[in-house]
């Protein structure tokens, strides 16, 4: 375990309130890992929130045994779609498949990250550059179906998905100019 991670964990133990930088170290992989294993963007979220609320509520057991802390959340996120498929009656993978299962090929893990990172900067949006977003390219709407539905013009709307889209690209480094 690299010094500055066990420095966050004894931390988190003391204090939990300090368990947001492990939080915030460890989000992206987590959530790229859930990603990859259930459907739906609600079941993600529910499922990488799940995890982290075991990891805090765990952190005493927690022991470094060489691996990286990714490696324990990684594990906890295993056993939490597991669960959450048997809950839902569906077919649990076996413990030899989520051993295979716990290291994503590089385009897979990079995709996912990817998108965890893309939906981390929509929700750090202003609410109303968030809600032109989500509406525009998550429920597929037009400028004038989202106009109609913000109450506002079309110019506005244009506005804000232009603002939106601009404070994206800088925070993923995207931009160009």
């Amino acid at each position: 375990m690299q010094s500055d991670e066990r420095l966050r964990v004894e931390a988190a133990r003391k204090d939990p309130g300090q368990f947001a930088a492990l939080y915030e170290a460890n989000f992206e992989r987590v959530y790229a890992y859930v990603a990859r294993r259930v459907t739906g963007r609600a079941e993600v979220e529910d499922l990488t929130s799940e995890v982290f609320r075991r990891a805090l509520s765990g952190l005493h057991r927690y022991e470094s045994r060489g691996a990286p802390f990714s490696a324990w959340l990684l594990r906890i996120a295993a056993n939490a779609v597991v669960d959450r498929a048997r809950r839902a009656g569906r077919r649990t993978p076996s413990a030899a498949e989520l051993e295979l299962s716990l290291e994503p090929s590089e385009p897979e893990r990079v995709d996912a990250e990817s998108r965890a990172r893309l939906f981390r900067c929509v929700a750090e949006l202003p609410s109303d550059q968030r809600r032109v977003i989500e509406l525009r390219f998550g429920g597929e709407r037009s400028i004038r179906q989202i106009a109609a539905e913000l109450g506002r013009s079309e110019g506005a709307v244009k506005q804000l998905q232009l603002r939106a889209l601009t404070a994206l690209r800088k925070k993923i480094g995207t931009d160009d100019g």
